[in-house]
């Protein structure tokens, strides 16, 4: 396999309609406090069906021939709630209100105490993924800023204090993480985007202090929002070459869908780039050839050896088979551009 040009996921894959009621899934904002009730599955069969589901995610990545996989975050009712309700200081059973990136209301864990990891979160998911593939392996984990904005704080003289303990327990899972065998762990910062003006006082010092020590690869996922959720999307995004200071190794950005300019690359001359070059906001499939062409027009920016292809965002929201299409048009497409290179 060669290291020019990988392809990869954001993440999240689709769930089985045996597992998640997915009518209830679609119709509400994405959960930031438990939602048990989309689960199909009862305790105690519950964790059981969830990893049969996260076998059929791994393998359809395999057989479309992604480079860099994931476990489709096949257990999370959203990408955030299941590591941010595992907290110490969080009230679940009071939850307060925060205002969604939609300007909607959405209940919220409270902040009632001092934030801190109670047990590793995730390392169970790193596992199975692991056991259950010889590809390298990405696993994802909300990041500090975010759940610090999918809060209310009642504890806190700040946001900023938040925020930098919530990055001391993300610090923690990440370690966790890659000694279970992670080869890339992602931290999902969509909020940087949403609220900039915060995100400019204070969110690459706390991205910093979670990743303070860590070695390995890491990857900071920035969007606009599911595409299922979020419709209108700017041309260019609020909060982004400000990350140029972070010491995160990548950066996953879409573009797909809001047909960013891509000149915007040349602001991270040192950093991977992760590119989403599937628009998530169309049922149609790209052919390779519209992937092809999307990869060529990042190149004008970038060399092919700082640059990986993926989702424009998670593909939580998709068909199946809309979101296996896409990720088979995505490698070859990918294909086409390397044979190109070669």
């Amino acid at each position: 396999m060669t290291d020019r040009l990988l392809t990869t996921v954001v993440g999240s894959y689709p769930q089985p309609d045996w597992l998640v009621d997915r009518k209830n899934l679609q119709s509400r904002l994405p959960p930031r406090i438990r939602a048990r009730e989309i689960w199909r599955i009862l305790e105690p069969l519950l964790q059981q069906a969830q990893d049969d589901a996260t076998l059929l995610a791994i393998r359809d990545m395999e057989r479309a021939g992604i480079d860099i996989i994931s476990d489709g975050e096949i257990r999370r009712e959203s990408y955030s709630n299941r590591f941010a309700t595992a907290l110490e200081g969080m009230d679940l059973d009071n939850p307060g209100v925060a205002i969604d990136r939609t300007g909607h209301p959405n209940p919220v864990p409270r902040v009632v105490g001092p934030i801190r990891r109670r047990y590793p979160v995730e390392v169970r998911d790193v596992e199975l993924l692991r056991r259950n593939t010889n590809r390298r392996i990405k696993i994802t984990v909300p990041g500090p800023f975010t759940i610090t904005q999918q809060a209310q704080n009642d504890y806190y003289h700040d946001q900023k204090s938040l925020a930098l303990d919530i990055a001391a327990a993300v610090n923690e899972e990440i370690k966790s993480l890659q000694a279970a065998g992670a080869d890339v762990v992602q931290i999902d910062e969509p909020y940087l985007q949403a609220r900039p003006e915060q995100a400019r006082a204070y969110g690459v010092e706390v991205i910093n202090r979670a990743l303070e020590g860590i070695e390995g690869t890491t990857a900071l996922h920035l969007c606009f929002g599911y595409a299922a959720i979020v419709h209108d999307r700017p041309g260019q995004y609020a909060f982004l070459a400000e990350l140029n200071d972070c010491i995160v190794k990548q950066i996953a950005i879409e573009t797909a869908q809001p047909r960013l300019d891509l000149s915007i690359l040349r602001r991270f001359p040192e950093k991977t780039m992760i590119v989403g070059v599937l628009n998530l906001g169309d049922m149609e499939v790209e052919t390779p050839e519209i992937v092809a062409g999307r990869i060529r027009s990042a190149l004008e920016y970038i060399e092919p050896e700082r640059l990986i292809l993926a989702p424009d965002c998670g593909m939580k929201y998709l068909p199946r088979e809309v979101a296996f299409g896409k990720l088979c048009s995505l490698v070859e497409g990918t294909r086409m551009v390397r044979q190109e290179l070669a």
